[in-house]
């Protein structure tokens, strides 16, 4: 929303006196009313009407009305959260400053699980980007706009609408932190596992280098985590640093564990409860707690947060050995990840032998190909897909008790399309 002559001032505040008179205090500092400019010098404008206003304080442009005041409308009406008001004050004509319209936002209910809620997550992810260094900004919207499944933020929303104080605007806010947080620790995992590609495109480090990854990563996390705890209430700050805790331990067994490659079932699932289901288990307890559910429906969607984690991780494992998963096959094999197909296929009666031996030596293109073809030949993917399956039941289950406020449907959609996927 922009005007080449910009005749009105555009600020969304909220509509609470003292911040209405610092409102009022912001225009004058920024175009005094009673300022000399130059535009009003009508000796050195020609071709003037005799009756021209002076109104040289209008042409300010670019002081309130930028690129950075968004309004979100949605067919044909403004969208405004509630405590959120638009004010229009006049800078034409007399000197005053009139108030030419004000807009008090009243966020009515949106429909359950519509586009809404995902449209109001993208525009704030938009929003924080906007804002950020270009330095950090730019590699981080790069990754963003590739894609990704947003599975989290929306696990987030889904929850936020369990309990009796559901607010449309702050799940929106602390699903997209959340979004952020994930994101910068895709970074991070790119940049320590020397990933060429994520979702098709190439990772931070490859395309800015290392020192620019790692500082994308610290950007995003402290930034994720201090819109978190502007949010509130302790309660999910507390959920979140955990999660953000665990995240950075497992990380650290993650490399630990590579010397032990490709490592057995029980390393693997305590690593990745921590490197991926414990931010699916706060996603889903934060919104939840956010809408101050009870704390038993808190615990059981932590509870299915978790394994629904365990179980997308699995699908991920499989979804490697594919071509449709966005990064060269084999690429973990190569850096020694550890990998739940790769452990069942060492472990086979029928290639285990070949394939440990081949993990033992130097891993190269025909080393990697060969181990690639030896996994997908084995009973190793099925057999991961069916455990992945088998945990989603398992996190269902836990929510069979849990009023779900007629959600029940979307989270069974939800928990299974994580698993039954290509990409």
């Amino acid at each position: 929303m922009q005007s080449l002559h910009t005749t009105v001032g555009l600020a969304i505040n909220e509509n609470e006196p003292l911040l209405l008179r610092d409102f009022q205090k912001l225009l004058e500092r920024l175009a005094p009313g009673d300022a000399g400019y130059e535009h009003d010098d009508f000796a050195r404008r020609y071709e003037i009407a005799v009756d021209e206003s002076v109104n040289g304080h209008a042409h300010c442009r670019q002081l309130l009305l930028t690129g950075f005041a968004t309004l979100l409308v949605e067919d044909g009406k403004l969208v405004l959260g509630r405590w959120q008001s638009v004010f229009a004050v006049d800078l034409d004509g007399p000197r005053h400053r009139e108030l030419a319209i004000q807009l008090d936002g009243e966020f009515a209910e949106v429909a359950r699980e519509t586009g809404n809620q995902a449209q109001l997550v993208e525009l704030e992810i938009t929003r924080q980007l906007m804002v950020d260094p270009d330095a950090v900004a730019l590699p981080m919207r790069r990754l963003m706009e590739a894609g990704g499944k947003r599975v989290r933020p929306r696990l987030l929303q889904l929850t936020s609408l369990i309990g009796p104080r559901y607010d449309p605007l702050l799940a929106a806010s602390l699903a997209a932190a959340v979004e952020l947080l994930h994101n910068a620790t895709l970074v991070h995992d790119d940049y320590v596992d020397e990933s060429t590609h994520r979702r098709g495109r190439p990772t931070v480090a490859a395309a800015e280098g290392a020192e620019r990854a790692i500082a994308v990563g610290d950007y995003y996390f402290a930034k994720a985590t201090r819109i978190i705890a502007e949010i509130g209430p302790t309660a999910v700050t507390s959920t979140m640093a955990e999660a953000l805790e665990a995240i950075c331990a497992s990380q650290i067994d993650d490399v630990a564990m590579r010397g032990a490659f490709p490592g057995d079932r029980s390393s693997y699932v305590r690593i990745v409860k921590g490197k991926t289901a414990a931010l699916f288990a706060a996603a889903c307890a934060s919104g939840a707690l956010l809408s101050d559910a009870p704390p038993e429906v808190v615990a059981a969607l932590k509870r299915y947060g978790e394994l629904l984690g365990i179980a997308f991780q699995m699908a991920d494992d499989v979804v490697d050995f594919s071509p449709s998963s966005g990064k060269p096959v084999g690429l973990d094999i190569r850096q020694r990840v550890l990998s739940l197909p790769l452990i069942y296929a060492a472990e086979d009666r029928e290639v285990g032998a070949e394939v440990r031996s081949l993990l033992q030596g130097s891993l190269g293109d025909r080393e990697v190909d060969r181990v690639v073809e030896l996994v997908t030949s084995s009973d190793a993917l099925r057999r991961v897909g069916d455990e992945a399956r088998g945990l989603v039941e398992d996190a269902l289950r836990e929510l069979e008790a849990v009023e779900l406020n007629g959600l029940r449907s979307t989270f069974v959609s939800i928990a299974r399309s994580a698993v039954d996927r290509t990409a």
